[in-house]
């Protein structure tokens, strides 16, 4: 449960304070940390007997051995040097702190495999609620999911630093459940939208000051009830899939403003596929030059507006109606319509979904 170098530092810590040595034995009477040089992995037999006793502690030449317990079961013996009264006393001591250390671990450990299950959509609604129970975590107040992914293989560093912005492990749990991927479940004061997007924004600004780069947030919906949690989860999920396809430039997805590419990303690609042969007859939309593609972009930007649209493009009125005449020669679409605009912003959205999902598919994302 806690790993050996914690056990190491715990006991060099006491040895600093006491001037005398520890060591830490596991359930099978091996030397797991010590003070003495060279003594790790060393067995020791008549510690396995005092395992089997039904002493608490013991005297065996010249350390005193306490047992460590987890529940009923004997999960650390502690030895420290001497037989005196002093000696007692501080084994007593070390001991009951070793104990402290074991079930503050093992509580975290119980919460985050709890977290974990309840993001996954692994428990029942009754266990839910129980476990939630046992482990003091609260069950009605609203909650957000946000999930951060990074490709620089950090994760135990956004872990911490996410603990050190949120240090409240009584509201706010901060897990991952694979390699690339981790997840906040942040109690929210208010549950209104700005707040959530005040936290993800400092999340993001706090991971871009210790330099980490290609940083994906993506924030899911604010649930009321903990059973609820799995789907803020889902939607995170899928706000980061479509925020990588259609909102690129931006590094903070929120499913709530997801819009039309919500609807794209959850299509067939056969019906897809239908669609980009029907509007463009054969064509696909990276067939066109690239000033054709920034001409229609910044048209959408500017709302169809021709004037405001040249006046960015730092170009002539009449230039910029010559190439939207241009593209409709080639699709039959006049983009100063706004049906006709709105079929071609589908046609380039559904086309960057193609695109991504063929990418995802080849192993090059």
């Amino acid at each position: 449960m806690i790993s050996n170098q914690i056990l190491q530092n715990t006991i060099d810590g006491l040895k600093n304070i006491t001037r005398r040595d520890f060591n830490i034995l596991d359930a099978e009477a091996k030397i797991v940390a010590t003070t003495i040089e060279n003594a790790v992995g060393e067995y020791v037999p008549e510690v396995e007997a005092f395992i089997n006793s039904h002493a608490d502690s013991q005297e065996m030449q010249g350390l005193h051995y306490f047992k460590i317990y987890d529940e009923y079961l004997v999960e650390y013996v502690l030895a420290v040097s001497g037989t005196d009264d002093e000696a007692y006393k501080l084994g007593k001591l070390a001991a009951f702190q070793i104990k402290s250390l074991l079930v503050a671990y093992k509580e975290r450990f119980d919460k985050d495999n709890f977290i974990k299950n309840l993001l996954l959509d692994n428990l029942l609604l009754v266990d839910i609620y129980s476990r939630a129970k046992k482990l003091h975590v609260e069950n009605t107040v609203p909650r957000v999911v946000i999930l951060i992914e990074s490709n620089q293989s950090k994760e135990a560093n956004i872990s911490e630093i996410l603990r050190s912005i949120f240090p409240d492990k009584s509201k706010d749990f901060v897990t991952a459940v694979d390699e690339r991927s981790v997840i906040l479940v942040k109690e929210v004061a208010t549950g209104e939208e700005t707040e959530v997007d005040n936290y993800s924004k400092m999340i993001y600004d706090t991971l871009s000051s210790e330099a980490m780069s290609n940083v994906h947030i993506a924030v899911g919906t604010v649930v009321s009830d903990l059973k609820d949690v799995s789907n803020s989860y889902k939607e995170a999920s899928m706000a980061l899939e479509v925020g990588k396809i259609f909102n690129c430039e931006d590094n903070i997805s929120t499913y709530s403003k997801l819009g039309i590419g919500r609807i794209i990303y959850q299509l067939p690609l056969p019906l897809c596929k239908m669609f980009i042969q029907e509007v463009l007859k054969g064509k696909k939309v990276e067939n066109f030059d690239e000033e054709t593609l920034m001409t229609v972009n910044k048209f959408f930007e500017n709302s169809l507006n021709v004037s405001e649209t040249s006046r960015q493009l730092y170009i002539h009125r009449n230039t910029l109606v010559y190439r939207l005449d241009k593209l409709l020669k080639m699709t039959g679409l006049d983009l100063r319509k706004f049906d006709d605009a709105i079929v071609f912003k589908i046609t380039i959205m559904v086309s960057q979904y193609m695109e991504y999902m063929e990418r995802q598919n080849s192993g090059k994302l």
